[in-house]
C-alpha cells in the first residue's frame, strides 16, 4: 500500500519509495546464496513512549512504538576489488559512523572488502530512529555479504544500538505496533540482550499519521542526551503503573478493535504524562515550539492521538481518514505560517520490517528465501 504524502516547503519531505515487488523481501530467510550486492530497505519508526523509565521493577524504560512508511533508510552494500569504502554518504558525520560500523563488522566477522552507497536517510536526530535503521541497514547488508547468518539483534548489541528501547530493533524485523519490555536491570554486558517484545499489533490501513517537522531543531543525543537523563528525578512509581494502565485498557484495545477514539486518547494521555516528566531537558512537553503550535491545531480541530517522537523535534498526530490527513495538514500550516522551518508530511503505519534486494555473483537481482 502506497502511502499519501504532503509535503510544504524544506528538504526533507520526500517518503521512501518501496523496491519493485519482484525484489523486495522481509528479511527473515536463512538462506544465504553468493551474493554481490545486497540493499536493505529500513523502515522510519516513532517512538510513542517510555513505560517506566526509572525501571521500579527492575525493567528500565520498556518502549511504545510504531513503524510507519517513508522516511526510511536505503542502503546498498556491494563487493569491492581492493578494500572497504564508503562510495556514497549524505554527510560527514553519517561518513564516519558508518565507518566505525564497517570497522567493527570486520573485526567481529571478517568478510570480504565492500563499498557502501547510503541512498537515502531521513535527517538525523529528530526521532524518526536514523541511527539505529542506519546501523540495521549497514549490518545486514555485510552480514548477508559475508555470508553470516547474524540476528537483528546480535548486529544491533555489535553496532551499539537499541542500550534503552528495542523498538528501533524489533520494528526491524517485524514493523506495526511494538512494546517492548526494556532492558534487564543489573545484567553483565557480555549478557546483555535486546529487550523483549511483549506485543506486536498491526496498526489499522484507514488511519493516517500526520508529522511535523521543526528543521531548525535537532534533538538531546549523544553526551547531551546521557546528562538529561541523569539529571531527572526518578520516575514515580504511581505514574509508570498510569502508562501501564493506559497501555494495556486504551491503547492495545483501541488498535484491536479498531477503536480510534480510545487509542487517540490514549496515546495523547501517555504522551502528555512521559512529555512532561521530560520537559525540564527538552524546554517543554514538545521541544519545538512551533511544533508545540502545528500539533495542538491540529487537536483542537479535530480527535487526534498527539504527541512527540522520542526527543523530537517531530511531532505527530493520529488522524482516523485521509480526509482527516487533509484537514490536519490545513490546520498545522495555518498554525506556524510564520515559521518557514517546519515542514509537514502525511502517511500510514508499516506492517511489515525490512526488505532487501539481492544480486548473485553470477547474475541479476532475485529474491532469497
Amino acid at each position: 500500500m502506497q502511502p499519501p504524502a504532503h509535503a510544504q516547503h524544506g528538504p526533507h519531505h520526500d517518503f521512501a519509495s518501496t523496491l519493485p515487488d519482484t525484489l523486495a523481501m522481509p528479511i527473515d530467510s536463512d538462506r544465504l546464496a553468493p551474493l554481490s550486492a545486497v540493499t536493505v530497505d529500513a523502515p522510519a519508526r516513532l517512538h510513542l513512549g517510555f513505560l517506566d523509565p526509572s525501571g521500579s521493577l527492575g525493567r528500565a524504560f520498556g518502549s511504545i512504538g510504531l513503524v510507519i512508511e517513508g522516511r526510511g533508510t536505503r542502503v546498498t552494500a556491494r563487493l569491492a576489488d581492493d578494500t572497504t569504502h564508503i562510495a556514497d554518504a549524505c554527510s560527514d558525520a553519517q561518513r564516519a559512523r558508518v565507518a566505525q560500523y564497517l570497522e567493527r563488522l570486520h573485526h567481529a566477522w571478517g568478510g570480504p572488502p565492500v563499498a557502501i552507497d547510503i541512498e537515502q536517510a531521513p535527517r538525523a536526530h529528530c526521532g524518526l530512529g536514523s541511527g539505529t535503521q542506519l546501523a540495521l541497514a549497514v549490518g545486514t547488508a555485510f552480514a548477508r555479504l559475508a555470508g553470516v547468518p547474524a540476528t537483528s539483534d546480535t548486529i544491533a548489541r555489535l553496532l551499539g544500538r537499541g542500550a534503552r528501547s528495542g523498538i528501533g530493533a524489533l520494528g526491524f524485523d517485524h514493523g506495526g505496533l511494538i512494546v517492548d519490555g526494556g532492558p534487564a536491570r543489573g545484567a553483565r554486558p557480555q549478557d546483555a540482550r535486546m529487550p523483549p517484545l511483549l506485543c506486536r499489533q498491526p496498526f489499522p490501513d484507514a488511519w493516517r499519521v500526520v508529522l511535523v517537522d521543526d528543521t531548525s531543531r535537532e534533538g538531546l543525543h549523544g553526551d547531551e542526551e546521557r546528562r538529561g537523563l541523569a539529571s531527572l528525578p526518578p520516575f514515580p512509581q504511581t505514574l509508570a503503573a498510569h502508562l501501564c494502565h493506559l497501555l494495556m485498557m486504551r491503547v492495545l484495545p483501541g488498535i484491536a478493535e479498531q477503536d480510534f477514539d480510545a487509542f487517540a486518547d490514549g496515546i495523547s494521555a501517555v504522551q502528555q504524562t512521559i512529555g512532561e516528566y521530560f520537559a525540564p531537558v527538552q524546554g517543554g512537553v514538545y521541544s519545538s515550539p512551533a511544533v508545540a503550535r502545528a500539533i495542538q491545531a491540529i487537536a483542537n480541530q479535530q480527535k487526534a492521538g498527539i504527541g512527540q517522537t522520542s526527543w523530537g523535534p517531530v511531532g505527530f498526530a493520529f488522524v482516523r481518514s485521509g480526509d482527516a490527513a487533509e484537514r490536519a495538514l490545513a490546520a498545522a500550516r495555518a498554525a506556524t505560517r510564520d515559521t518557514p522551518s517546519v515542514v509537514y508530511a502525511a502517511t500510514v503505519a508499516r506492517n511489515r520490517g525490512a526488505t532487501l534486494a539481492v544480486a548473485h555473483t553470477h547474475g541479476c537481482g532475485v529474491n532469497v528465501g
